[in-house]
């Protein structure tokens, strides 16, 4: 306890001085490990640049040029589940930070009370109830009844002499970054989950309109064949393999539907509304391909939120390596009261009834069989998987990118020689019917001509698909637009109480 003679300037010296010890921070500073990142995209030296401007200053489905599409992604963001619940997991980690910076500063705790009791004198205090200090009546039992009243404020304050504090503040301020490139990363996922879905709907409706014409091609077909039966020039097996076909595109114009609905059900989930109360219209797929501006495989570190959210799981777990190495040291803690205590109420707080106490509390762990060490060496293997998640992920985004500009470039040269075939297809099929009429040739060719031209149809209509899908999965793999700058900034508290 420090006696009177201290005074306000001496005890300030004293606490200024545990304050510069307290500038040392045990454990490692972070410093980003390096990963080897290529100069140039292997798939760009086919790349078309691409004029349009880069998607990180609108919102990536813009380039689309859909408003339907523009007004689903709006509300994703707004009504997305799994968008919320990365979104409370992100005010968790700022709660988590809030609370660990609010132990670096002293406290305090205000108590009260009030006693009302009888004190047997002569046990307790031989010689009377003089000295014992509750001021009271005595009785003729030979004790006292008196009052005690007592209000105080009481302060503790652990001093951060080894960093203790801070690196877990380190590590909090990243944990609540990582928390934010996860709620980045979880939005962009489900934009574009919702872009695919998206087009992929549209792209049945295209089918399903394929399909109604080609029943009702068939149908004229199978009324031509019948009348031909009829004239007796056409043979019943005519007929039954114009009816096969009819029914074949009719089971298949049905089975658009139930994949329609499934993917209409898909998208109410991903904008957060119940299946049963959501519909889209049936409508047109666009027949624009937007270009994608791609960068320099450099940048991909900046502009992938799961990039960045391993970066700072890196950095959170650095810090637990101090908070670790620092439970080796001594911890002080000041420990101080002040208050009143008397037995009379209205004079409680005059200045001969205060009370005080001011000291330290220094403690160190002599031996716990090594179990401080362990935790260092857990919290090391902690930040070396750290590394080589971040590794992995940065990897895997490199492939991602690359995968999918190849998957945009081949696709676009297959769509070439899938609208040839479309056209070559219908050409054959309108030839092979006209020469059937002619009785040229049997039915047979016929339906060949006719299924060919089908497919190829419906083969074009996937790849125009697959293209649509590959260019949302290249966005989504360099980040739709995201960027590093937009986690949140953490405040510097070693800079506010300038003892770093």
């Amino acid at each position: 306890m420090i006696s009177q003679a201290h005074s306000p300037q001496s005890l300030a010296l004293w606490i200024g001085i545990l304050l510069s010890f307290s500038a040392c921070k045990v454990g490692p500073d972070y410093e980003r490990p390096l990963v080897e990142t290529p100069t140039v995209y292997k798939e760009k030296i086919y790349w078309k640049p691409a004029e349009p401007q880069e998607v990180s200053r609108d919102p990536w489905w813009l380039i689309f040029k859909d408003p339907l599409l523009n007004e689903l992604e709006k509300q994703v963001d707004v009504s997305n589940q799994n968008i919320k619940a990365a979104e409370a997991a992100y005010r968790l980690a700022i709660g988590v930070l809030d609370a660990t910076i609010a132990t670096l500063y002293p406290t305090v705790n205000a108590t009260g009370s009030g006693v009302r009791s009888r004190i047997n004198s002569a046990e307790f205090f031989p010689g009377g109830p003089s000295g014992s200090g509750i001021i009271g009546v005595p009785n003729t039992s030979g004790s006292t009844i008196g009052n005690q009243f007592i209000t105080s404020l009481a302060g503790t304050w652990t001093i951060d002499l080894w960093g203790q504090i801070r690196r877990s503040i380190e590590g909090a301020e990243a944990s609540v970054q990582v928390s934010a490139a996860n709620l980045a990363a979880a939005r962009l996922s489900a934009q574009a989950t919702l872009a695919v879905s998206y087009f992929q709907l549209r792209t049945l409706d295209e089918m399903k309109r394929l399909l109604d014409a080609t029943v009702a091609h068939y149908a004229r077909s199978l009324k031509i064949t019948r009348n031909k039966h009829t004239s007796d020039v056409a043979a019943l097996t005519d007929v039954a393999q114009a009816e096969v076909q009819l029914d074949n595109a009719k089971a298949q114009a049905i089975n658009v539907g139930v994949q329609r609905a499934q993917l209409e059900h898909a998208i109410a989930v991903l904008i957060g509304k119940p299946p049963g109360e959501f519909r889209i219209p049936v409508g047109k797929l666009s027949s624009f391909v937007p270009s994608v501006p791609v960068g320099v495989p450099s940048t991909l570190l900046e502009r992938r939120p799961d990039i960045a959210a391993a970066e700072r799981t890196m950095a959170s777990a650095n810090a637990q390596i101090g908070v670790a190495i620092s439970a080796f040291f001594p911890s002080l803690i000041i420990n101080s009261s002040y208050g009143f205590a008397g037995s009379v109420l209205r004079t409680l707080f005059q200045a001969s009834n205060s009370i005080w106490s001011v000291g330290p509390q220094l403690a160190l762990t002599v031996f716990d069989a090594g179990a401080r060490s362990a935790k260092v060496d857990q919290a090391r293997a902690t930040y070396d998987q750290a590394v080589a998640t971040y590794r992995q992920t940065v990897l895997a985004a490199f492939q991602q990118v690359e995968d999918q500009l190849a998957a945009v470039r081949i696709l676009a040269d297959q769509a070439k020689f899938t609208k040839k075939a479309v056209v070559s297809s219908q050409t054959a099929e309108r030839m092979f019917f006209r020469q059937y009429k002619g009785d040229l040739v049997d039915y047979t060719g016929v339906v060949v001509a006719q299924v060919a031209s089908l497919s190829a149809q419906q083969t074009d209509l996937t790849v125009y698909q697959n293209r649509l899908v590959a260019i949302v999965s290249l966005i989504q793999a360099l980040g739709g637009g995201w960027n590093t700058s937009q986690l949140p900034k953490v405040y510097r508290w070693d800079s506010f109480l300038k003892i770093d």
